[in-house]
């Protein structure tokens, strides 16, 4: 292999690096950035303008406390091609097949069928698991190994939130709405009768992430 042809899968893999780097976390400025991949700020610029040649990512500014604003870079939507799609042209096609032949009663009723075989699953991986971040947790782990990038975070007031980085079926539940809603009850089902749980942060509504606030019933 040349030293050229090696440079460049060297930039490749950095550049693929950088994009899951600011998909998991977000915008993220070129310290930030340089601190990551231990890389000078100018080597990351050259990475990032590379990047923002071919359309995947852009800036933004975020305001501080004190000075000027800071430049962030961010994702385009054009990089979600790097991160599983759930077959999107074809659920969408599909979906779009029921909705014809079925109507959308029909087709509500396929959705409660899937609702319940993914409820089997999703119970049979949390097994006997009982406290409510531990379910929580494993529920993270299930969502993860399914393409949506899923964490928890334990908030100062004791609540918990579920948040799913990216949306495998985003285009499909884009033109079924209905998925997102039985997804919803889904996750309440699952963590229990003990549990409230509410979404908050909504990828279809324009946010970055879905994110879902958990809190255990009072007694």
């Amino acid at each position: 292999m040349s030293g050229n042809q090696t440079k460049k899968d060297v930039s490749t893999s950095t550049r693929r690096a950088i994009i899951n780097l600011l998909k998991e976390r977000g915008g993220m400025d070129v310290v930030t950035l340089s601190s990551q991949f231990s890389l000078s700020g100018m080597a990351i610029r050259q990475h990032l303008n590379a990047l923002k040649g071919e359309g995947l990512v852009t800036t933004m500014e975020e305001a501080r406390p004190m000075g000027r604003p800071t430049k962030l870079w961010i994702l385009t939507p054009a990089a979600n091609r790097f991160f599983p799609s759930g077959y999107s042209d074809l659920s969408v096609s599909l979906i779009n097949s029921m909705k014809e032949a079925f109507g959308t009663e029909g087709l509500d009723k396929l959705l409660d069928v899937r609702n319940k075989n993914m409820q089997e699953q999703y119970l049979q991986h949390l097994g006997d698991s009982s406290g409510v971040k531990e379910r929580l947790e494993k529920l993270a782990e299930i969502r993860t190994n399914e393409g949506y990038m899923a964490e928890v975070k334990e908030q100062d007031d004791g609540s918990l939130l579920l948040i799913e980085k990216h949306c495998p079926i985003c285009e499909a539940a884009a033109v079924c709405t209905g998925l997102c809603k039985n997804e919803l009850h889904l996750f309440k089902t699952v963590l229990g009768d003990n549990v409230h749980i509410e979404r908050g942060e909504y990828i279809l509504a324009g946010g970055r992430n879905c994110v879902y606030t958990v809190r255990q019933n009072k007694p």
